[in-house]
């Protein structure tokens, strides 16, 4: 919960503009302020306090109790010109939340925590359990001094600027050891421990069977990503508690799906009780994986037979694939959803120019592996390959990466061996519609005139189609000076089912700064002035030019009045 606190009516107004935007996020405190911040810092994970940051030091002073446990707090001024991101800005998430403010107000986010300010990722941030010396570590990184970095277990980090050798160390590992001097250990979630147990075995016994087995294999319970059992003891308490009380989920497989797994220890036991020779092994081993602790049995102190049997496997670490759309090319309207996948992203791929758009946005030591136009095959082969081999890849493309971007050629060569992330993004098609007023207002389509992919006896009857289905039509590529016949045939065939006086819209350049646009008729429009950074938008049989704006009504009302 965020606390939200103001003393004056300028600040309760901007408080109330957050109120209203996260209503299930937010507790307003009201009263003397001195009060409202105690009650806040007590009771919340974070606060916005509208208030001189000076005066918040002075009540949350007295307050501090530790780095892991007080929560985020960010100041807003009067003015709501600044969202300062005061106390945990990386624990308490007070950071990110300056950012999320600052959108939202319409303020500027000010983030002085030093790897932030640099546009290194802290540490601490990773999302993975973190020991050692993270502010030792932390400073040699932005100082430039040498820091190696040690995986252990392939995992999908953002870039750091490491080398490969130096005084200090981050350690990716799921080993347990303990951090050396000026080292750091990322502790990844590797871990998976497959569970049996009879009914009603107790939770104790099926928690120190699982501590026990990690801990005598050399292995960090802070690398443990699930427990998983067989559907049958989805409820059995001993286990459900078990993964609660190490905060991890349990994960539970069909017993025909558990019998087909290949293991090293099958029994008749359980597969008299579940329908499987094996619950533990074949539990821990069905999403893949390197065996590393083999079925051991729960130890009782009074001699009694064992109630819980357990097997560790450590998976694969998975590649990260984000396919990233720009948008139109304006700053403002890539999402914070796109930027934030830049910045987790240790290798950009993309076309040259895309690239050049956001490079400002990468972290230092993003690999760029950039190319030119034609390459789209290429680019998503290399992707998804950089993905294969355990990294945080961006692949980006204008628009959103589905429509006529990168998506479909990345989707199309990508597995389930590596995890995918799509990112939509604002389209020409959309971003042009808002320029030229409402012409999407009822159903439409958007077809891309290039045949370069397509034969174009497909794309004329995909247009003849639109054509009589009285659709919106939005094209896209739709004149090159190799290719300057296709839209003047597709005009054509609209044409035979619209009446000349039909709005088009021609838009080039959508919200870039060279960005033109003109309301024309389908009779009026000559394709000579229409090139390939151009999107055509042709109304259908409702869609009117009105106050100098193209609107297609979201019913046909228009139709049935007179001429």
């Amino acid at each position: 919960m965020i606390g939200l606190i103001s003393a004056t009516a300028a600040g309760a107004a901007a408080r109330d503009r957050l109120a209203a935007a996260w209503p299930d996020r937010t507790r307003v405190y009201e009263g003397p302020v001195p009060d409202a911040v105690r009650s806040a810092f007590a009771e919340c994970e974070q606060l916005v306090c509208f208030l001189a940051t000076g005066a918040v030091v002075r009540l949350v002073a007295p307050l501090l109790a530790g780095k892991t446990s007080d929560p985020g707090v960010v100041c807003v001024d009067e003015g709501g010109r600044f969202a300062v991101s005061l106390l945990g800005g990386h624990g308490g998430g007070a950071n990110d939340l300056a950012r999320e403010v600052a959108g939202l107000l319409d303020a500027e986010p000010v983030v002085t925590t030093a790897t932030d300010a640099v546009g290194l990722p802290g540490l601490d941030t990773l999302g993975l359990p973190v020991e050692g010396d993270v502010a030792a570590v932390s400073r040699a990184l932005l100082d430039g001094e040498a820091v190696a970095l040690r995986a252990e277990v392939a995992w999908p980090l953002p870039p750091l600027p490491v080398a490969d050798e130096g005084r200090y160390t981050i350690r990716v590992t799921d080993r347990l050891v303990e951090p050396a001097e000026r080292e750091v250990l990322l502790r990844p979630p590797t871990l998976v421990v497959g569970v049996g147990a009879s009914k009603d075995a107790p939770v104790e016994e099926v928690l120190a069977l699982v501590e026990d087995t990690l801990r005598e294999a050399g292995l960090s319970a802070a690398s443990l990503a699930e427990l998983a059992t067989v559907d049958a003891k989805a409820e059995e308490p001993g286990i459900v508690a078990a993964a609660r009380r190490l905060g991890v989920p349990l994960v539970t497989y069909g017993a025909g799906e558990l019998a087909r797994v290949e293991v090293p220890n099958p029994s008749d036991a359980p597969l008299d009780a579940v329908g499987t020779p094996s619950v533990a092994e074949a539990a821990a081993l069905l999403g893949g994986g390197e065996l590393l602790v083999p079925k051991r049995k729960s130890r009782r102190a009074d001699g009694r037979p064992a109630m819980a049997t357990c097997a560790v496997v450590r998976r694969p670490g998975r590649g990260r694939l984000a396919v990233v759309g720009l948008g139109p090319g304006a700053r403002d309207l890539l999402t914070p959803r796109a930027e934030a996948e830049l910045r987790r992203a240790s290798v950009l791929v993309g076309l040259d120019q895309y690239v050049d758009q956001v490079r400002d946005l990468l972290r230092p030591g993003t690999r760029v592996l950039e190319s030119g136009l034609g390459a789209e095959e290429k680019r998503a082969r290399t992707a998804v390959a950089e993905a294969r081999a355990g990294r945080a890849v961006a692949l980006i493309g204008s628009g959103d990466a589905g429509v006529y971007a990168m998506a479909s050629p990345a989707l199309a060569e990508a597995s389930d061996d590596i995890d995918v992330v799509g990112v939509p993004g604002v389209t020409a098609a959309l971003a042009a519609g808002a320029i030229l007023g409402a012409p999407l207002g009822h159903d439409h389509v958007s077809i891309s005139l290039s045949d370069l992919h397509t034969p174009w006896e497909v794309i004329e009857r995909r247009v003849r189609a639109a054509a009589e289905a009285d659709l919106v039509v939005t094209f896209y590529n739709p004149r090159s000076r190799g290719r300057d016949w296709q839209l003047p045939k597709a005009l054509a065939i609209l044409a035979e089912h619209r009446a000349p006086e039909t709005p088009v819209g021609v838009v080039r350049n959508a919200s870039r700064a060279d960005e033109s646009s003109r309301l024309t008729t389908l009779a009026a429009l000559d394709p000579a002035t229409v090139d390939m950074m151009t999107v055509v938008t042709v109304g259908n049989t409702a869609t009117r030019e009105i106050a100098g704006r193209m609107v297609t009504p979201r019913g046909y009302r228009w139709q049935e009045e007179p001429q």
